[in-house]
This record gives structure tokens, C-alpha cells and sequence, in this order.
């Protein structure tokens, strides 16, 4: 076990940002998706392991502070200056001289971007720039926050491909925080929910869809015409413009794909998708609480 977090609580001022009660722990070789809306305590989280930010409570590890690594989302560096640099300077190393670091580099095809100025790095290059420094550390425990927050689909595509490549053989731990679903669905297989500073659930991806989703769920355009061929069988939450139908078993999946074909509608079956699984996870978790999910997502 790495690190284990219980009974924390950050305040900023008089507001509650974050409240963990039951434990959580992080093991070696785990990659874990922490997903939220924005203010959900995500990187207010990730700041208090790091001692980024001051809390109640008890966060233990066995490792030193040098061995966890932290992509953060913003970074700030001397933007005149040449980015090879910078990279040095920062890394105490000569990058002719540091072959982990000219792999790196060759990696992610960087090799053009070292003697620009930081300030004329694309957002995709600085990404990928910050990227480098942190996996040259190879730290047993690396936390990436938003790592392509404000890049565009494909240029995050592409630099969740390479993130996920290398680190396919490795046991390094990971810890993802995003508001991508599709990148938390190729790289994380236990998933964090919080909400409003809460945590909301806590386990692998499987289980997590399974207990709230079932054993798969189907994904259509929310019409009415596909809402009254469907109308017999369970909704779950889903954004506005979709409608999602749980499937408990593979009878009822058969029947519903049956139906679907023959009436040749477009869907999608999905027994993984984080999307549909988190937000009905948070409805279950409001309705036990005797609040709305609705009118939390209003406030």
C-alpha cells in the first residue's frame, strides 16, 4: 500500500472544499481516475497529498516526498527563455548527456520545440514539455492533473496514446484527474467520484458500472420515437440529448438490440461507459441523502 487517506477535511475560510470519511487507499502498480465537475475537491485533493495545502485528518505513505511526481495544471516558466534551457536548469541534467532524457524527448517528438522560447510553444507542446520533466522522474507515485485541459480532441487524443503506451509495462502508480471521459476510460481502471467535496464512490470501473448500471447499458438520441420503443424498459440519467437503458442481464440486452436493429436505430453499448456510470452514481448517492441530483446540479 501506498498511500492510504482518511477522515480529511480542507476548508478554505469557512467553505467545506473537500471531505473524505472513509478510507481510501492507493496501491502500487494502481491507475485511478479522479473525476468531478469543476469544484468537485479534484485538485484540492491531489494539493493535500502533495502538501500543497493545509487539512484535518490523516494522510499516510511509505513513500519520501521525492518519490511522488505531480503534473499539475498550471505551470509557470520564464517564457523568453529557450526551452532546453529551462529543462535543464530544472532537471540539473545535460540532455546530451542524460540518455533517459534523450529518450524522452525522441518519445514525444520534441526534439524540434528545445531551442524555441517557451512563450511560442503551442498548448499541445507545453503539455508535452511538463509531460517529459515529470516522467523523467520516474516516481513510484505520479498524479496528472487536467494534462490536456484546453487542447483540442486531437492533439489530447494523441497525448493520451502516448501517456498510455508508455506506461502500458510499467508498475509506476498513476493517478488521473480529469473531466474527459474518454481519457479516464483508456487509461483508469479504478475510478474517484467526487462531488461538491464529497466523495461520491470509490472502486474498479467494472464494479462501479455494474452496481449502478448493470450489466450494460445502451445509448441512443433521446426522440420520442425511440423513448416509445424503449418506453418498457429501465432509463438511467443520461445528458438530455441521450437516452440510456440498463440492461441487468444478457437476455434483456438481446431483446433490446433485437429491437433496435430491426427498427434501424443508431445506438451504442457500452459496459464501461464512465460517463453514464458516474452521474448515476451521484443521483443514488443524493437520493440516499433525500436530495435531488437535479437541483444539485443547479446550484
Amino acid at each position: 500500500m501506498l498511500l492510504t487517506i482518511h477522515n480529511l477535511q480542507v476548508r478554505y475560510g469557512s467553505q467545506l472544499a473537500l471531505q473524505i470519511d472513509c478510507p481510501i487507499s492507493i496501491h502500487e502498480g494502481e491507475r485511478i481516475g479522479i473525476i468531478g465537475s469543476n469544484g468537485a475537491g479534484k485538485t484540492t485533493l491531489v494539493k493535500s497529498i502533495l502538501g500543497l495545502t493545509s487539512y484535518k485528518g490523516s494522510i499516510r505513505t511509505t513513500l519520501k516526498p521525492e518519490q511522488i511526481a505531480a503534473h499539475m495544471q498550471s505551470n509557470h516558466y520564464a517564457a523568453t527563455m529557450p526551452v532546453k534551457t529551462i529543462m535543464e536548469t530544472i532537471l540539473d541534467t545535460s540532455i546530451r548527456k542524460n540518455r533517459e532524457l534523450q529518450e524522452l524527448i525522441s518519445y514525444f517528438e520534441f526534439e524540434k520545440c528545445l531551442h524555441k522560447r517557451y512563450s511560442h510553444l503551442s498548448g499541445g507542446q507545453k503539455q508535452r514539455f511538463t509531460i517529459i520533466m515529470v516522467m523523467l522522474q520516474n516516481a513510484p507515485l505520479t498524479f496528472y492533473d487536467e494534462v490536456t485541459s484546453g487542447l483540442d480532441f486531437e492533439t489530447r487524443q494523441k497525448l493520451m496514446e502516448k501517456l498510455v503506451n508508455w506506461y502500458q509495462d510499467k508498475s509506476n502508480t498513476l493517478c488521473i484527474v480529469s473531466h474527459y471521459y474518454e481519457e479516464l476510460e483508456m487509461l483508469a481502471e479504478k475510478i474517484l467520484i467526487l462531488d461538491q467535496g464529497k466523495v461520491i464512490d470509490f472502486g474498479e470501473k467494472r464494479e462501479l458500472f455494474r452496481k449502478y448500471c448493470g450489466r450494460s447499458v445502451f445509448i441512443t438520441d433521446s426522440t420520442k420515437r425511440n423513448q416509445e420503443l424503449l418506453r418498457e424498459y429501465k432509463k438511467l440519467m443520461s445528458p438530455d440529448h441521450l437516452l440510456a437503458i440498463a440492461c441487468p442481464d444478457i437476455e434483456t440486452e438481446h431483446k433490446i438490440s433485437e429491437r433496435l436493429l430491426q427498427e434501424n436505430v443508431n445506438f451504442k453499448r457500452s459496459d464501461n461507459d464512465i460517463e453514464i456510470m458516474s452521474t448515476n452514481a451521484k443521483a443514488a448517492y443524493y437520493e440516499r441523502e433525500g436530495r435531488s441530483y437535479e437541483d444539485q446540479i443547479m446550484q
